[in-house]
């Protein structure tokens, strides 16, 4: 395979690896922010161009502020309201379960459910573990949309690299 064919194929393998790793932000199943970073350091090096290095460098640093940031942010504000990590294992356990009873939603209410029943048997008050839960849903989501913005950041960064790349 010759040099042009191989770098085409090569991007469009990332910018399909991309396309999940960005939406693995948001659906905690698939691996989000990880995703992103190996690919554009993977992109980067079978390319090998200045474009792609510079990047693949940006957009995997974004990645990994994202992801920081979203985990930093997240306990943060957990610690701030008392939440355990416990409740919030609950959630996930039946999130994932709720993602096979009810699909596209069920991760989401599962998560929710999951959460709320937790808090509502360490606190033993339902208006006490709705606020709770309501502030960990709050604190996760923001979490959520900032690992998002970056890893969406770093898939344009990426876009902008192959441009540069392929024109130059």
């Amino acid at each position: 395979m010759d040099s042009p064919t191989f770098d085409a194929v090569v991007t469009a393998v990332v910018g399909l690896l991309l396309a999940v790793g960005v939406t693995g932000t948001i659906i905690p199943i698939l691996p989000g922010s990880i995703l992103t970073v190996a690919a554009l350091l993977a992109w980067a090096w079978l390319i090998g161009s200045t474009a792609s290095w510079t990047a693949g460098l940006i957009g995997a640093a974004l990645a990994l502020i994202g992801m920081s940031a979203s985990l930093v942010l997240t306990g943060r504000k957990m610690r701030a309201h008392r939440i355990p990590n416990g409740p919030v294992l609950v959630g996930v356990a039946v999130g994932v379960a709720g993602m096979f009873i009810v699909p596209v939603v069920g991760l989401f209410l599962g998560f929710a459910l999951g959460l709320l029943l937790a808090e509502f048997a360490r606190r033993r008050d339902l208006a006490a573990a709705w606020r709770s839960s309501l502030e960990a849903m709050k604190s996760m989501g923001l979490g959520m949309l900032l690992e998002f913005a970056c890893a969406s950041l770093a898939a344009f960064v990426f876009a902008v690299g192959a441009l540069i790349h392929f024109s130059g």
